[in-house]
Parts: C-alpha cells; sequence; structure tokens
C-alpha cells in the first residue's frame, strides 16, 4: 500500500493518478473527501494535525509521498507523520534551491529543515526538489498570468514529470539516498511560457508584472502569515536574480527518457 498527502494538489494528484494506472494498491490522505470526487483509490479523510487520522491513514503502509505546507512554514506535518508510519519509505517533494543563501536568509528554509528531519527519521528517502511548474501560468478565465519574475528564465517543469519521478521513487529500487533536482529542457521566462501558450491557443494571453512587494501585499490581504509571505517572496527575489537558471538531466536520468517541454505540457492541457 502506497499513500500519497495533498493528493488533491497538482502534484498528489497525478501521482494518484498515475500509481492507480499502473496497478498500485493507493491510498489517498485529504482534509476534503470532495475533492477525489471519482477516484478508485482508498480515501482517508485526515490531518497532519490530528493523529488518529494519521495513525489510520497509515495502517500497513510501505511507502509514502510526503507533501507538506503547514502554515506557518514548519516541519511538525512532516514530524507528525513520521512518528506514526512505521519503516515505510519516504519520497518527500521539497523544492529547488533549498537551503541557497540569498537576500540575507535562506531559499526553502522549511523544505531544507523537513528534508532533514526526513533523512534523520532513520527510513529509506528519497528528495524530489522541483523547479517551477509549468501549471503556474495557469489563471482563471479572462483574468492575465502574473508575472512576479521579470524576465528571468527557470527550468520549467511538466508536474507529470514530477509525479512520474515519484512514482519511481515509490515503486522501484535504486533511489534510497538521491536527491533530484527536477527541470524541464530549457530555461524559460514567464513572458516566454506566455509565447508559448498563446502559440498553442492561437489567441494572445494577458500578462502583467508584479514586483516583489506589490505580490507580498496580495498574499498578505489574502490571508497569508508573515513568516509564509517573507518566505514566498525570498523564493521569488531568488529566481527573479537569475539564481533559478538551471536544468539538469535527473528526469532523464530516473524515467529514461528526456524531460517533456513546456509546449508539449500546453498541448496536452489543452487538448491541442
Amino acid at each position: 500500500m502506497i499513500l500519497v498527502t495533498g493528493a488533491s494538489g497538482t502534484i498528489g494528484s497525478e501521482v494518484l493518478r498515475q500509481l492507480l494506472a499502473a496497478g498500485h494498491p493507493v491510498r489517498a490522505l485529504t482534509r476534503d473527501l470532495a475533492r477525489l470526487p471519482g477516484t478508485t483509490a482508498e480515501v482517508v479523510q485526515g490531518d497532519f494535525d490530528d493523529r488518529d487520522s494519521l495513525v489510520r491513514a497509515v495502517d500497513g503502509v510501505e511507502a509514502v509521498f510526503l507533501l507538506t505546507v503547514a502554515r506557518p512554514p514548519s516541519t511538525r506535518h512532516d514530524e507528525a507523520l513520521l512518528e506514526v508510519v512505521g519503516d515505510a519509505t519516504i519520497v518527500k517533494l521539497s523544492g529547488i534551491g533549498a537551503g541557497e543563501e540569498f537576500d540575507g536568509g535562506t531559499v526553502g528554509s522549511w523544505n531544507l529543515a523537513a528534508e532533514q528531519v526526513v533523512k534523520a527519521s532513520g527510513r529509506r528517502w528519497t528528495i524530489l526538489r522541483p523547479s517551477s511548474f509549468a501549471t503556474n501560468v495557469l489563471a482563471p478565465d479572462g483574468q492575465p498570468v502574473i508575472n512576479p519574475t521579470g524576465a528571468a528564465q527557470q527550468g520549467v517543469i511538466d508536474p507529470a514529470d514530477i509525479a512520474a519521478v515519484a512514482v519511481q521513487a515509490l515503486t522501484r529500487p535504486g533511489h534510497h539516498g538521491q536527491t533530484y533536482t527536477l527541470t524541464g529542457p530549457e530555461l524559460l521566462s514567464v513572458p516566454q511560457q506566455v509565447t508559448q501558450l498563446s502559440e498553442v491557443l492561437k489567441r494572445a494571453v494577458p500578462v502583467v508584472d508584479v514586483e516583489p512587494a506589490e505580490l507580498a501585499r496580495q498574499l498578505t490581504e489574502y490571508g497569508e502569515d508573515p513568516a509564509s509571505v517573507e518566505a514566498m517572496i525570498r523564493g521569488v527575489r531568488f529566481a527573479r536574480a537569475g539564481r533559478n537558471a538551471v536544468l539538469t538531466d535527473d528526469v532523464e536520468r530516473v524515467l529514461g527518457r528526456p524531460a517533456g517541454s513546456f509546449a508539449d505540457w500546453a498541448a496536452r492541457q489543452f487538448g491541442v
């Protein structure tokens, strides 16, 4: 049995789909059962802050896709699951640049701390550090794509490739102790992504630049706590400064094929 946490999110839902498609027994952990309609996976309603629900979720589990988003950022959710999970393999979703020093602090310090908690747990582990998701340029109908990183380029990755690497690490040997930095095959800025998206859709896609300070204001207005805002804005500034212009071949090394392109993702996303 494989447990997928964050099962209704961008990456977790794709991990769930791919595991089911490959015929693996899967259990999904979600706070809201309505967010997983029609899945054939076993679904457990629960919360990282509810120990009893975690105990139910990990019963009989041999591997865990671990995705946590504690607010404010901390390792408490990772620690909560590790306390009850037994001797399961852990595939931890982190983020590119975790631990890099920048702008008077540490990029992804909460991700780095969570990685260290997993590594210190004594279990078999694999760390995934993906770059910017292709899905980040999706916007509600009629709304412009938000660009907080200016002309800076990143190794934009198809979320399906992140999930495919996770599935390999969850189900195949040879990944214990590995930290994979996952990128797409090309460096792209948000404006370059929007240009490719416009070509796929055969219509202009609006985009609006947002300075980090304005983004911080919007996030605060939305209700994010100060520590989360600070962490997110440091990551944005890191990318904006060109520090995330990184490409690796880790996807190809794990999957035996090149990472998918942004244009291919867009064509599949919109059925073109």
